[in-house]
C-alpha cells in the first residue's frame, strides 16, 4: 500500500515537473492576466507622467528639463490609447458592454443564441477590417518614415495600438465563441448563418439606397437585436460604406486612433479610477460620519445622510453607478436596520446616485465636451447649481416622507463639537473636490491634469495614510478602472466613425429643418428636446446617448441660439433620469445587487 502511494506521488511530481505542463500553466497565466498587467502598468505610467507635467510646471520650475511638458503629454496619450484597447479586449473577455437587450431577452433561448452568434460573426468581420486596415496604415507610415512630434519615435509605434488592439479583441471573441458553440446545435448555427446572410443582402442588392436610411436602419436594427452599442455604431457605418463608398475604408482605422489621441479624453479613466480607488476605503466611511453629524438628528436623518454623502462623493467620482455602489453597500443595510422600508432605501440611493453625473467632475460632461468640442471646465461649473438644487429637492422630499413614516435615527440633537471633529477626520476626503475644481477654475490645471492629480492623491492616502488599500487592492482597482473606462472610450471611437457619415450626409441640418417645421419657438423646441431625451434615457445608456445624439442635436441647438454649454447641461440632466428608469436603469441594477 505504501509502495503504491509512493508511486502515485512520484507520478504527480513528474507531472508537475513535466515541461509541457509548465508551458501550459504559463500560457494559462498569460491568458488570464495579459491585459490586466499592462492596464495596471499603463495606468500607473500615465498617472505619473501627467503628475510630473504638473509638478515640473509649478513645484520644480528651477529644473530645466527640455520639452518635458510636450513629451510627457505625448507619451501619456499613446500609453492611454494602448490600454484603452487592452481594456476593451478585457471587457470582451468578461462579456461586459453597453447594450439594449430588452427585445432579445423576450425571444426563445435558441433564437437568442442564433442572433447572438450572428452579431458575433459581424463583429468578427468588423475587427478583421480594422486589423487589415491598421496594418496597411502602419506599413505606409514605416515606408514614409513618419515620426511623432515630441518623442521622435516612428509613428507606426503608437498607431500599432489599433491593429494589435483589435487583434487581441478578435482572439477574445474567438475564445468566447468556442465556449458558446458548446451549448449550440447545428440548427442554431444554421439559423445564425442565414440571419447573417440576410443582414448582408442590402449591401449587395441596394447600392443606390439612401445613405442616411441605410446607416440609421442598420444601427437601429443592431441595437434591437442586442449588439453592443459601440459595435452597432461601427458595423452600421462599415455596412453603409461598403454599399455606398461614401468614405474610404482607410478612414476607419485612422479614426480609431485619432478620435482618442486627445488629451481631454484621458480625464475619463482618471476620474473613474479616482472614484473606484476612494470608493472602497475609509474615505466613504468618514464622509458618511460627517453627513451623519450634520443631519443625523433630523427625521429621516440616515436617509438625508445618504443624499448628502452621494453629493459629496459625486464631487470625487464623476460617476452615478460608482457613487451608488460605494455608498449603497454601507448605507442601505444600516437604513433597513433602523426601520426604513428596503424599497425606499434602495430607491433613494439609486436616485441620489444619479446626481453624480451632474455635480462636477462628471464623465458625461467630459464625453459631451469631447464629442461636441466644448469647454469641459465650463460644463463642470454649469453643473454645480443644477446638481445642488436636485440634491436639496431630494432632501426635502425625503424629510417629509421620513417624518410621515416615523423614521428617526438614534440621534436627537445636533453637536457642533462632534461635527467639527468629523469634518477634521474627513479633511483628506473633502480636499479632493478642492484639488479638482480649485485646480481647474484657478487656472492651475486642465481637467485631465486635475483628474490625474486626484487619482494619485487617492492612491497615496489609500496606501500610505489610511493604509486600507494594499497592492492587491491597487491592482484590482486599476484593472476595474481600465475595463470600465475602455467601454466608454470604445463608444467614442465608434461614434467618431459613425459621426463622419452623419456630417457628410448633413443629418444634423435635416433634423433641424424638420424640427423647425413643427415650431420656430425656441422654448417649444427645447421642451420637445427634453421630452425626446427623457424617452431616449429610458432605453439607452446615458454615455451612449450622448455620443450618438450630440453630433445631431448640438448643431440644431446652436442654430437656434441656445448656448452649447447650457444645452450640454440639459442633455446630461435629462439622461441622468435614465439611470433610474427601467429597463436600462444602471443605478437600479447596481443598487438592487
Amino acid at each position: 500500500m505504501n509502495r503504491r502511494k509512493s508511486e502515485v506521488k512520484t507520478e504527480e511530481v513528474q507531472c508537475v515537473n513535466n515541461p509541457t505542463n509548465k508551458f501550459i500553466r504559463i500560457i494559462k497565466v498569460i491568458d488570464h492576466r495579459f491585459e490586466e498587467v499592462f492596464i495596471v502598468l499603463g495606468f500607473l505610467a500615465f498617472i505619473i507622467l501627467i503628475n510630473l507635467q504638473v509638478i515640473n510646471r509649478y513645484v520644480l520650475p528651477f529644473i530645466d528639463i527640455p520639452n518635458l511638458t510636450t513629451w510627457t503629454e505625448e507619451a501619456a496619450r499613446y500609453i492611454f490609447i494602448y490600454i484603452s484597447y487592452l481594456g476593451a479586449s478585457l471587457a470582451i473577455k468578461k462579456r461586459e458592454s453597453i447594450q439594449v437587450d430588452v427585445l432579445l431577452s423576450k425571444l426563445p433561448k435558441n433564437i437568442q443564441k442564433s442572433i447572438t452568434l450572428a452579431t458575433t460573426l459581424l463583429m468578427f468581420y468588423f475587427s478583421y477590417i480594422l486589423i487589415k486596415g491598421g496594418f496597411t496604415m502602419i506599413s505606409f507610415q514605416l515606408e514614409t518614415n513618419q515620426v511623432t512630434p515630441a518623442l521622435s519615435i516612428p509613428m507606426a509605434i503608437p498607431y500599432s495600438a489599433v491593429p494589435l488592439g483589435f487583434l487581441i479583441i478578435f482572439v477574445r471573441m474567438v475564445q468566447n465563441l468556442i465556449q458558446d458553440v458548446k451549448e449550440m446545435n447545428m440548427k442554431i448555427v444554421g439559423i445564425a448563418v442565414v440571419f447573417t446572410a440576410i443582414l448582408s443582402l442590402p449591401i449587395i442588392l441596394f447600392e443606390q439606397m439612401n445613405v442616411s436610411f441605410m446607416l440609421f436602419g442598420y444601427f437601429i436594427l443592431f441595437i434591437l437585436i442586442g449588439m453592443p452599442i459601440a459595435f452597432a455604431l461601427g458595423i452600421s457605418t462599415l455596412a453603409t460604406v461598403l454599399a455606398s463608398n461614401a468614405i474610404p475604408l482607410s478612414f476607419l482605422p485612422q479614426a480609431a486612433f485619432t478620435s482618442i489621441d486627445n488629451f481631454p479624453v484621458m480625464a475619463i479613466p482618471m476620474f473613474i479610477a479616482t472614484g473606484i480607488i476612494m470608493g472602497g476605503g475609509s474615505i466613504i466611511k468618514k464622509l458618511l460620519n460627517l453627513s451623519d453629524e450634520l443631519l443625523g438628528f433630523l427625521p429621516g436623518g440616515l436617509a438625508l445622510v445618504g443624499v448628502v454623502t452621494c453629493m459629496f462623493f459625486s464631487a470625487i467620482s464623476g460617476s452615478g453607478p460608482a457613487t451608488v455602489a460605494a455608498i449603497g453597500t454601507l448605507l442601505i443595510p444600516a437604513m433597513v436596520k433602523q426601520g426604513y422600508h428596503i424599497g425606499f432605501a434602495t430607491a433613494l440611493i439609486a436616485t441620489a446616485g444619479s446626481i453624480g453625473v451632474i455635480i462636477p467632475p462628471s464623465n458625461p460632461f467630459v464625453v459631451y465636451g469631447v464629442v461636441g468640442q466644448q469647454s469641459i471646465s465650463k460644463l463642470f461649473i454649469a453643473g454645480i447649481l443644477p446638481g445642488t438644487l436636485t440634491g436639496l429637492a431630494l432632501m426635502i422630499t425625503t424629510f417629509f416622507i421620513a417624518k410621515k413614516n416615523g423614521w428617526q435615527g438614534e440621534k436627537t440633537t445636533f453637536s457642533l463639537k462632534d461635527t467639527l471633529t468629523a469634518a477634521w477626520n474627513a479633511k483628506l476626503a473633502l480636499l479632493v473636490p478642492v484639488f479638482i475644481l480649485g485646480g481647474i477654475y484657478g487656472g492651475v490645471m486642465t481637467p485631465t491634469e486635475a483628474a490625474a492629480v486626484a487619482a494619485a492623491y487617492g492612491l497615496i492616502i489609500g496606501v500610505f495614510v489610511y493604509k486600507d488599500l494594499n497592492m492587491k487592492g491597487v491592482y484590482e482597482s486599476l484593472v476595474q478602472s481600465g475595463t470600465t473606462s475602455s467601454i466608454i472610450i470604445l463608444l467614442i471611437i465608434m461614434a467618431t466613425i459613425f459621426g463622419r457619415l452623419i456630417t457628410i450626409e448633413r443629418v444634423a441640418e435635416a433634423v433641424a429643418s424638420f424640427v423647425l417645421t413643427i415650431s420656430e419657438n425656441k422654448i417649444i423646441i427645447l421642451l420637445l428636446i427634453n421630452i425626446f431625451l427623457l424617452i431616449v434615457g429610458v432605453v439607452l445608456e446615458a454615455l451612449a446617448a450622448i455620443v450618438i445624439l450630440t453630433p445631431i442635436l448640438l448643431p440644431m441647438a446652436i442654430a437656434l441660439g441656445i448656448d452649447p454649454v447650457h444645452f450640454g447641461v440639459i442633455m446630461v440632466f435629462n439622461l441622468a433620469i435614465g439611470f433610474i428608469t427601467p429597463p436600462v436603469g444602471v443605478n437600479l441594477f447596481v443598487v438592487c445587487t
